[in-house]
């Protein structure tokens, strides 16, 4: 029964951090430290061993190329090109950033590769064409959601491998399909939510959050502006083609661009949203101990153990979609497939629906401002609109928690 301190835990710290004006990574870093030391006993260096380095230099070394783009004017220079072409087809733009957001993931790359280097451009253009930047951000996440269990996705193979290994078949052609099915319906809904059928039949500015005062870019060359373009295929080609890490890449870049053209980079560092690198980093540093804890698997064995194979099924999903908002969707998949494995084995309910269900279920809420890609979206967030996107894709992964378990549960394991 202790494994209910911390889950209570984690639910103070959102009704703190929602009653009083501080950083929800501060009280989670607290929480960590009070977790480890009365309940688990771990030592100071256990409890860094679940602080997200890699996320930390994701978001520190993206932010940082990117702003140096911005600040150099690239990032300009690169939307007007693109706002130009698209001139009053607004309504298009939405769909051809969800698009845009599949190829990546759909050839291999993770849902926050293709957040990162389309993020920064997408919500950019979104300011230039005056549309709403939580519909952009929201279409550039679930367009990446949909290669996320293709045959080339690690997603796809940790799904599939842990199901093998519970020696269970799972069609792999349906799990890739109806995932993608399920982010194309979520899409709609976001453009129908956001207003995407009024795009068309306004010749005006269409009204929207407000937009930071941008700082005048400073006068480039064309040779800045070629070197900055480069930098930003280079690292996709090395990041999404080669597999190397995204940040530590992105990093060597904006400190190629910063040596040679120290003037046009002056600036930069000040664009790092060191506010949400610190909510991010603490709350997967918190939920990284509830796994050390054992208090995920826990809940996923006694979910199992329930004499009521469909009521099972949901809460398995609810469990999955629950924890994959705050922590990685590839661990939570990885380890609630086997746990669920002997519960499938017994023939109770459909086993490919159930690995559908848990599958969306655990990726779609990726949408949440404390999932890497989502936090790649508030990053790249021009400061004064930031808290409007957090909020907008906190109350929509919230909903995802809600509406995925249970629609997936009906469509995949009951109707079926």
């Amino acid at each position: 029964m202790w494994h209910a301190l911390p889950i209570a835990g984690l639910v103070l710290i959102f009704v703190v951090g929602t009653l009083r004006s501080i950083n929800l990574g501060i009280l989670s870093l607290a929480a960590t430290f009070i977790v480890g030391t009365l309940l688990t006993r771990e030592s100071v260096a256990e409890m860094y061993r679940g602080f997200p380095v890699d996320l930390l230099i994701l978001l520190v070394g993206v932010t940082h190329l990117f702003g140096i783009a911005a600040s150099n004017g690239t990032i300009e220079r690169l939307v007007g090109a693109a706002a130009a072409r698209v001139r009053g087809r607004r309504a298009l733009i939405p769909w051809i950033v969800f698009a845009i957001a599949a190829v990546p993931t759909m050839a291999g790359a993770l849902g926050s590769a293709a957040a990162a280097l389309l993020a920064p451009i997408a919500l950019r253009l979104a300011e230039r064409c005056s549309l709403d930047r939580r519909m952009i951000g929201l279409m550039v996440l679930h367009g990446s959601a949909c290669g996320n269990f293709s045959p080339l996705n690690a997603l796809g193979a940790i799904v599939l491998q842990g199901a093998a290994r519970g020696g269970l078949e799972v069609s792999a052609p349906a799990v890739f399909l109806a995932n993608v099915g399920y982010n194309v319906v979520l899409g709609a809904a976001i453009f129908i939510w956001f207003g995407g059928f009024q795009l068309g039949k306004r010749d005006g500015p269409q009204p929207s959050i407000a937009v930071e005062d941008s700082p005048t870019p400073i006068v480039t060359t064309r040779a800045v502006h070629a070197a900055t373009i480069a930098a930003l295929l280079l690292v996709a080609v090395l990041a999404l083609g080669f597999g190397w890490s995204i940040g530590f890449v992105a990093l060597l870049a904006a400190a190629a661009l910063h040596v040679l053209f120290p003037q046009s980079s002056q600036g930069a560092e000040r664009r790092i949203p060191w506010d949400v690198v610190l909510l991010v980093c603490g709350i997967v540093t918190y939920v990284s101990a509830l796994q050390r804890a054992g208090t995920v698997d826990a809940i996923g064995s006694g979910l199992v153990a329930l004499d009521a194979p469909l009521l099972s099924a949901l809460l398995i999903c609810v469990v999955g979609a629950m924890t994959s908002a705050f922590a990685s969707s590839a661990g939570i998949l990885g380890a609630m497939i086997v746990l669920a494995a002997p519960f499938m084995a017994q023939g109770a309910v459909n086993v490919t629906g159930l690995v559908i269900a848990l599958a969306i279920s655990a990726t779609v809420v990726d949408s949440s401002p404390f999932s890497t890609a989502g936090a790649l979206i508030v990053a790249n967030t021009a400061v004064a609109e930031r808290t409007v996107v957090y909020r907008g894709l906190l109350a929509w992964a919230a909903v995802m928690v809600i509406t995925a378990p249970l629609a997936t549960w009906l469509l995949f394991v009951v109707l079926p």
